[in-house]
């Protein structure tokens, strides 16, 4: 727990220090996609290095992850932007999980809040790995509190990793392509609409989800559960 917890804050610590890192960590905090896209154009060389401590400081901070795509999209293309992106999220995803697998629940509930935490545990708990696909695909299911959820919850590793990279994919892709697009986008995209249509029905989707809201308090699975 205490490696865990240390090296999360060291994580931090060191990236914030950074004052390119920490402005463009401000500017993702408060939805400026458009400072973010020239934080990281300013940056030239280093603007590869600023993804991924943008990416590994999701882990703690959160910020709407698709702004970091549009901005890499836009900055590097798409082409470029999305094997890089996605090994930042595949990254930041494990860091997750296994901050929540040793790190106290205290802390996490501090962190995510005890009761939604809970809530989530119990519907990985019963929804094995089609949940964990789910929660990829919706968008406004946030992307760390997954993992740390997963983790706390010993679902098992190689379950929450391919679940996280065949479910993120698309909606990373997604936005990627339209921060790719930005200098020449035109409403007649068909990809635009498609994205948006899939978007949509993953939000409708949603309702099918059970985050445990009727259901009497559980206890934790025990460190060998399957699920």
């Amino acid at each position: 727990m205490a490696v865990a917890l240390g090296a999360a804050v060291t994580a931090v610590a060191i990236a914030l220090a950074i004052p390119a890192v920490r402005d463009a960590l401000g500017d993702a905090l408060s939805g400026d996609t458009e400072s973010v896209r020239a934080d990281l154009r300013d940056s030239r060389a280093g603007g590869v290095a600023m993804v991924i401590a943008l990416g590994m400081l999701h882990t703690v901070v959160w910020y709407p992850a698709e702004i970091l795509d549009a901005a890499a999209g836009y900055v590097y293309g798409f082409g470029p932007a999305l094997p890089l992106v996605m090994g930042v999220w595949m990254a930041s995803a494990l860091a997750a999980y296994y901050l929540g697998r040793h790190a106290a629940r205290p802390f996490l509930y501090k962190l995510a809040g005890e009761q939604r935490f809970l809530r989530l545990e119990r519907a990985i708990d019963r929804g094995g790995w089609s949940f964990l696909l789910a929660c990829r695909l919706v968008p406004i299911v946030p992307f760390s509190l997954t993992g740390l959820v997963a983790g706390a919850a010993r679902v098992p590793v190689a379950r929450f990793a391919w679940t996280t990279l065949v479910g993120y994919i698309p909606i990373t892709a997604y936005f990627i392509y339209l921060g790719s697009q930005l200098e020449g986008f035109s409403i007649d995209d068909p990809i635009l609409w498609i994205g948006a249509v899939a978007m949509l029905l993953a939000l409708f989707g949603i309702r099918h989800l059970r985050f445990g809201e009727d259901d009497g308090p559980s206890e934790p699975a025990g460190p060998g559960a399957e699920r």
